[in-house]
């Protein structure tokens, strides 16, 4: 092959004596050759070629050889390193050779060159390497000795081979750039060939990694070197150090090798032979990790494990293998360690997604939902629990109202009178205090699952619908909670918010929005909030009008207009009566009426903006009936003189009096008791601020003889004032203890229909002005009986409701199926209330028989309905 004077400058550091034979070559390449000369051509030229750029005396070699270089880095080509690429001259041999018309004997000779350069030189190496110790790491994967042995052994094998890899991969490199014309004047000529590049690298494919080195096993080199890399990834795991690059550098080299010399992508042995059994050991490895974890560890330990070995994997893919493997790899951790165990650790007593979400373990929550996010995007599982967590835990709200003790504290109630501090609270005070814990608590719980949606679920849109249903779910299972809401807020801005700034009153308007938009019996709210709102106004207990619009405007933007509407129109007769009290003063100084003037306020109500409680008519279902009060003549002289003013811009209206509401400022005078001292001993002068039914039973007592008594039937008979009314008006005036200007007989703390009743000329204040308490003019929860008449009224409006809902409906299609019709109600009235399907169908068959709508009489349609213009 090679003659004797070239091999000497093989060994050692020749470099002189080499470099002279290379360039006495070179330029004989250069000379006119006959044709007699082209077998010794080809004979010198191959092994000159093949060896040179075996040698690794480089740049030297490789300079004389070419004779003038230029540095051209491959920027395209992933098989090629960047080398000096050869001048012209230096390829003027194989051009030659090609043009000659044996490029053919030329591409054999090279290629047979290559496979007997692996045959004695190669082979014989990588055999060496493959011992029984490796077989056994490779094949059988069994311990040789220790861990350390064990890298080590596999290290070994490693190395030789990347090295072995490394210097063919140059070789071929160079080779392929001297013999380029080759490529281009035969290689790509011809059907059955490929570039000499892709069919010298090949070589190694086939003789090395295709090969069995070893006698005592069947197993090819590529076999053993996929288990022995698959081994050191296995060490890595178990937390053992491994030199990456070596790993990185055989991994590569598999990279660029391909099942056939056409090398297609898809056909790279990385792909096809490494990947598969990487990921089949992966899934093997993490399936019994996941099953040691679920015998060993709790939910959080399995938890951070997951999330560390994804982090490995990810940070694996990058520097040891491809990371075409990333996605592949990660797939395999998502079943075998997310999927295959998550209902298991998920289930965990102590440890779980309840626990977790009890104890805001906000670390193993963001875990969590990272990891679930990667297997199922809709996160199934973890909605599922959250929305049942939140339902129970809701539900534990309204089962700890029953055992709380809502009787200490100072409240509002009808015996002590409002304001009255009292050492516990009366009973219907206890229930406005649950209904304020109540909806307090479930706003805790909001606010707990708002911040584990915000920090550890990042804001999911299906988490959070998932948290709304379950929010909505458990509050409209209470029976109460338009009540106990419309209670909440009444509240609030009746003394919740003093005190408050601007960004923390904003705050409170929030929640009570967000309460509302969980309600599905808005229009029950709606009843509620109205009552309450009419309380407020009508009797000063509101901290702030500017905040009472607020929240009706932010129920408005979330509602409709209408929704709004009423409470709207309380606000405007608000504003309207203050003008007419003020027109009213102006008129009376006008006229000159009278020595004495009545500072009189007046407010004037639209009948259909305020509840009829307000208003003075009963509750009772199908009474219209005001509750009329017969007022002292002074009261009727100052009704008539008003009525007078206002009714003249006002043709057609008619004004009715409450008594219900309102309250007088009465001047009191007491008399000198004899034989007493203090203030007693002298005339006691006070004003007394006391309801309107009370201004008129106090004047009762002007005319009554000193010592005289009236008994409660004979003020009721004198006053026509209800009885539940006048219970409440006497109890305001003969029990408060603050405001006891009558005494009544015999004593007790509550009122009753044979109690009698006379002046207290004994009555003495610290104060002058005295306020005598409104009973049941605080917001407190409606009794059972209560609640029912509520409830009757708002079905008797909804029929109503429903009724117009399907005659618009109607009105508009002219012709609709049962369910269809069914359907659009429901999707109509489903802002204020969620009808019972029975309802719909007990008002279609109403409007049906008030000829409203009809049935056609075509066979086999007997669902549908029509329209009656």
């Amino acid at each position: 092959m090679l003659s004797g004077e070239y091999s000497k400058t093989l060994v050692g550091r020749g470099w002189v004596s080499r470099a002279s034979w290379i360039r006495r070559e070179a330029e004989a390449a250069t000379r006119p050759r006959e044709k007699a000369d082209l077998a010794h051509e080809l004979g010198g030229f191959v092994p000159l070629v093949a060896s040179c750029v075996r040698t690794n005396a480089t740049k030297e070699v490789t300079l004389r050889l070419a004779g003038t270089c230029s540095r051209k880095p491959s920027a395209t080509s992933t098989r090629r390193t960047a080398v000096d690429y050869p001048s012209r001259n230096s390829i003027a041999r194989p051009t030659k050779i090609v043009l000659k018309k044996k490029g053919e004997a030329l591409y054999d000779r090279v290629k047979a060159f290559e496979e007997q350069w692996f045959a004695d030189h190669v082979i014989p190496k990588i055999r060496d390497l493959v011992t029984t110790s490796l077989i056994n790491i490779g094949v059988e994967r069994t311990s040789v000795t220790s861990v350390n042995e064990r890298r080590q052994t596999g290290e070994k094998f490693l190395k030789g081979l990347r090295d072995t890899w490394e210097d063919h991969n140059m070789s071929m490199n160079m080779t392929a750039d001297i013999l380029m014309y080759l490529d281009r004047g035969y290689s790509h000529l011809e059907a059955q060939r490929v570039p000499i590049f892709a069919t010298t690298i090949a070589l190694f494919r086939d003789h090395i990694l295709r090969s069995c080195l070893n006698s005592n096993t069947k197993d090819t080199v590529i076999d053993i070197l996929i288990s022995v890399i698959l081994d050191q990834i296995d060490m890595e795991r178990e937390g053992d150090i491994i030199d990456r690059n070596l790993v990185r550098s055989c991994s590569r080299m598999l990279s660029c090798l391909y099942e056939t010399e056409e090398e297609s992508e898809n056909d790279k042995l990385y792909l096809t032979v490494f990947e598969p059994r990487f990921l089949a050991n992966s899934k093997t490895y993490y399936a019994a990790e996941g099953k040691k974890l679920l015998r060993e560890s709790d939910a959080g330990t399995w938890l951070r494990h997951t999330q560390q070995r994804l982090n490995e994997e990810i940070d694996r893919c990058g520097t040891t293998i491809e990371l075409e493997t990333l996605p592949k790899v990660t797939e395999t951790i998502d079943q075998e360690l997310i999927v295959a165990h998550m209902s298991e650790f998920l289930a965990l007593e102590g440890s779980g997604l309840r626990w977790m979400i009890d104890n805001d373990k906000i670390d193993e929550l963001s875990i969590l939902y990272r990891l679930i996010s990667r297997v199922d995007p809709k996160k199934t599982a973890l909605r599922e629990i959250l929305q049942h967590r939140v339902v129970e835990l809701g539900l534990e709200i309204e089962k700890s109202l029953k055992s709380t003790d809502f009787s200490s504290g100072h409240g509002e109630g009808e015996e002590g009178g409002e304001g009255e501090k009292a050492k516990s609270l009366n009973p219907a005070a206890q229930q406005t205090a649950a209904a304020v814990k109540w909806v307090d608590d479930v706003l805790r719980l909001k606010d707990k699952f708002d911040a584990l949606w915000t920090q550890c679920f990042q804001n999911d849109l299906i988490i959070q619908s998932a948290l709304t249903k379950s929010f909505s779910d458990f509050i409209n299972m209470f029976s109460r909670c338009s009540e106990y809401v419309s209670l909440f807020i009444d509240d609030n801005l009746k003394r919740g918010i003093k005190g408050k700034t601007e960004a923390e009153v904003d705050v409170v308007l929030e929640k009570a929005i967000v309460l509302i938009r969980y309600l599905q019996d808005r229009d029950l709210f709606q009843t509620y909030y109205q009552r309450h709102l009419a309380r407020r106004l009508l009797h000063g207990k509101s901290e702030s009008h500017d905040v009472e619009k607020q929240i009706i405007s932010r129920m408005k933007q979330e509602m409709g207009q209408q929704f709004t509407s009423k409470f709207e129109g309380m606000f405007r007769d608000l504003a309207t009566s203050s003008d007419l009290s003020s027109g009213y003063r102006d008129h009376i100084r006008n006229v000159g009426d009278g020595a004495k003037v009545i500072d009189l306020n007046i407010n004037v109500l639209t009948t259909n903006y305020w509840p009829p409680e307000v208003m003075g008519r009963t509750a009772q279902i199908g009474e219209g009936s005001r509750v009329t009060c017969e007022y002292p003549p002074e009261v009727h002289r100052l009704q008539a003189s008003f009525e007078q003013f206002y009714l003249t811009n006002r043709n057609g209206r008619k004004l009715t009096w409450i008594g219900t509401t309102g309250s007088a400022d009465v001047k009191c005078t007491f008399p000198v008791i004899p034989g007493k001292s203090g203030p007693l001993s002298r005339e006691r002068r006070y004003e007394i601020n006391v309801p309107t039914f009370g201004m008129v039973v106090l004047l009762l007592f002007n005319d009554l003889p000193e010592g005289e008594s009236l008994s409660f039937e004979e003020i009721q008979a004198k006053t026509n004032i209800s009885t539940p009314d006048l219970m409440r008006t006497l109890t305001a005036i003969a029990v408060a203890p603050k405001s006891r200007v009558l005494t009544k007989e015999p004593l007790s703390k509550s009122v009753k229909s044979t109690d009698k009743f006379s002046f207290n000329a004994s009555f003495q204040s610290k104060t002058i002005r005295i306020k005598a308490p409104i009973i049941n003019a605080v917001s407190k929860v409606e009794d059972t009986s209560e609640r029912k008449k509520t409830e009757e009224k708002n079905n008797q409006t909804r029929a109503h409701i429903v009724d117009a809902a399907v005659v618009r409906i109607m009105k508009s299609r002219k012709e609709l199926s049962h369910s269809q019709l069914v359907s659009e109600v429901l999707t109509q009235l489903s802002g204020r209330f969620r009808p019972e399907v029975s309802l719909i169908k007990k008002r279609i068959e109403d409007l049906i028989a008030r000829e409203y709508l009809e049935r056609p009489d075509e066979d086999g349609m007997p669902s549908l309905y029509r329209y009656v213009a």
